[in-house]
């Protein structure tokens, strides 16, 4: 059926090799290292420009109808792998996948700071 493909399948939990989980005194504590890099991540930038208009410049590869396309409209919401854009002028709303994501353009001063904290 599938072949070999999930011949040694690795789940959660489960180390890589000889089937062992490191504990935390043998993994390098990088936590506060990644706290402070997560925090620049685009999706929080765009958090905290919610409400502002922009263009996003999306390219979907092996695809000549969504090649090179840009959606204009205002930032609703933004996750780890996916923006939420409403067009006012149009009334549509666009779900664009930040893996075809290449660039945003503002037409004003782009809010962002190193220490993420999202505005009330």
């Amino acid at each position: 059926m599938n072949g070999n493909y999930y011949q040694n399948p690795i789940f959660p939990g489960q180390g890589l090799i000889n089937n062992t989980v490191p504990n935390q005194q043998s993994v390098p504590s990088l936590q506060n290292q990644m706290d402070i890099d997560e925090q620049s991540y685009i999706e929080n930038i765009l958090r905290l420009n919610r409400g502002k208009k922009a263009r996003f410049h999306i390219t979907v590869p092996g695809s000549k109808e969504w090649q090179d396309r840009v959606f204009n409209g205002l930032i609703e919401q933004s996750g780890k792998d996916h923006i939420i854009v409403s067009n006012p002028e149009t009334g549509e709303w666009y779900l664009i996948l930040m893996i075809y994501l290449d660039f945003v353009t503002f037409e004003e001063p782009i809010n962002y700071s190193k220490e993420f904290v999202l505005p009330n």
